[in-house]
């Protein structure tokens, strides 16, 4: 099995997250944004949409995270990362829909960079965009956990899910954007939780053989 993958980004670590929990090995390729790896035409033969991570197993080739960790879930259903109840893991779906669909596109790099230098957007412009769609997440995410009838030590339960995934890698991109995290006081109890589990501090950027 390999991974494809940028210490730094965020949708990465979602997937070493999901391959740490599930106990898989894996290797690493590193594929750098910021020198334009993905950009290559020998990667894009992989991942057209010229994005990390694109997981290969037994060669068949997956891309896009919440795709790869359902794919993992699945082939490899244990430990499960959604309820059994049908109405619960929607729940959990929904908490990491909210961070793959509504905050990661909009303070995605290839996004900022377009307003950079599309839109000669100043940085003061770009980071104020990044917070405030992150913002508009976590206070929907902060309001979804606080509403649970049966509030744990995980974003669902006592036992990380898909929802742990999603949020931990996405609290980290907020404090890289300076988001003032006072207002999420559920989510980063849950965060400071996850980041007890070996699988997820073994899939931290800083911990990566790549990382800078």
């Amino acid at each position: 099995m390999k991974l494809y993958t940028f210490f730094r980004s965020s949708a990465s670590y979602r997937v070493r997250i999901a391959l740490n929990i599930k106990g898989l090995n894996y290797e690493q390729i590193p594929i750098h944004l910021r020198r334009g790896d993905q950009l290559a035409n020998s990667y894009k033969a992989i991942n057209p949409q010229a994005l990390v991570p694109t997981l290969e197993d037994n060669g068949r080739l997956i891309t896009q995270s919440l795709s790869i960790i359902e794919y993992l879930e699945e082939r490899y259903p244990q430990p499960l990362l959604l309820p059994r109840d049908p109405a619960e893991r929607a729940t959990v779906r929904s908490m990491a829909l909210t961070v793959a669909c509504e905050v990661h596109p909009l303070q995605n790099t290839r996004v900022l960079n377009y307003l950079r230098n599309d839109l000669s957007a100043k940085e003061e412009e770009v980071t104020r965009w990044a917070q405030h769609w992150i913002g508009l997440g976590l206070e929907a995410l902060e309001q979804t956990v606080a509403s649970l009838p049966n509030r744990a030590d995980f974003c669902f339960g006592n036992a990380p899910t898909l929802g742990d995934i999603f949020l931990v890698p996405q609290l980290s991109n907020a404090r890289r954007f300076g988001c003032d995290l006072t207002a999420f006081p559920n989510l980063v109890r849950i965060e400071a939780t996850c980041l007890k589990v070996p699988a997820f501090v073994n899939a931290a950027p800083e911990n990566q053989p790549d990382a800078e």
